[in-house]
């Protein structure tokens, strides 16, 4: 285990859970730290080419509200921006990235209304304290970012290759100790270890391409962590069932509250919703995980949902 100098993967660059991960406070020294002896290779777990596809593959139906109103006069109201994300990683760290605005949007039936009454940009701006806000309702032709090079999968701020991905510990225990030394060799404040192990372990729930046991572990392990609650049975946008967990870490810049649906079955998350502060203000967004796993298809533009 060492310290890593590269900033955390973007693996969704807009993303509302990366935003979790993002906001943890890990300064970027130079050069190597001691590091505990946790070789990934000491286990005897055997890695082989996944059979299920190419590309470990996330597509993320991306939804956040601005925090402040657009609009003149009675006129104001709330906009939604959409997006889709999507992220295809081969073994070998080559990761590309698609991303597609479907255009921002008034929230609910009332903000149309008040937006219609405004006359109806196609283009909304508003002033902010770091400059004007301006959204376009337009769906764009989207883009796809090709690797330039292989890179390594990161966790916890640790370079790892797929190979010690799939060696990553099976059981939530070692898991949890494993992540929490990785956090400190990290340099993380000693009151921000518990959110940057939250943080590594919703990272596993999606983006990674870790094997299922360990996605389990990285599931029951974080039942275990402070501010996590469990609120039971509930389903996503999509009507999908899943185990809806509370997170709410306290060591983060603008206090995000986070509410994860788990599926128990496959051990991936389904949906993610982050409350946040921004200028003192509360915003909000959601994510809807319209795939996660592996996949033959080739990376391409995001198609329309």
């Amino acid at each position: 285990m060492k310290r890593v100098t590269t900033p955390i993967r973007p693996l969704i660059a807009i993303g509302i859970g990366l935003a979790v991960a993002s906001a943890i406070t890990m300064p970027n020294a130079p050069g190597l730290l001691a590091a505990p002896d946790l070789r990934l290779a000491a286990t005897t777990r055997t890695v082989t080419t996944p059979a299920e596809g190419a590309y470990w593959h996330t597509r993320t139906l991306l939804r956040s509200t601005q925090p402040e109103q657009f609009g003149r006069g009675a006129n104001r109201y709330w906009v939604e921006e959409r997006q889709i994300a999507e992220v295809w990683t081969s073994t070998d760290g080559k990761a590309w990235f698609g991303l597609r605005s479907l255009g921002a949007r008034p929230k609910s039936a009332a903000d149309e209304k008040a937006w219609r009454r405004d006359g109806s940009p196609s283009r909304l701006s508003r002033p902010a304290g770091d400059g004007p806000v301006t959204l376009d309702t337009k769906v764009d032709k989207g883009q796809l970012i090709a690797p330039k090079r292989s890179s390594p999968f990161y966790l916890a701020e640790q370079k790892l290759s797929y190979e010690e991905v799939q060696k990553l510990p099976a059981d939530p225990s070692g898991l949890k100790a494993w992540l929490t030394k990785a956090v400190r060799v990290a340099r993380a404040p000693e009151d921000a270890v518990d959110s940057g192990v939250a943080a590594a372990l919703l990272t596993l729930l999606r983006d990674l391409p870790a094997p299922k046991e360990v996605r389990a572990a990285a599931y029951r392990a974080l039942l275990t962590m402070p501010g996590v609650r469990s609120r039971g049975t509930a389903k996503d946008a999509l009507g999908r069932t899943g185990t809806k967990l509370f997170i709410a870490l306290d060591r983060v810049r603008h206090r995000p509250e986070t509410e994860v649906i788990v599926d128990t079955d496959e051990m991936v998350s389904l949906a993610e919703s982050l409350t946040a502060e921004v200028d003192g203000k509360p915003a909000t967004g959601t994510s809807t995980m319209l795939q996660v796993g592996w996949t033959d298809t080739a990376p391409s533009v995001p198609a329309l949902p």
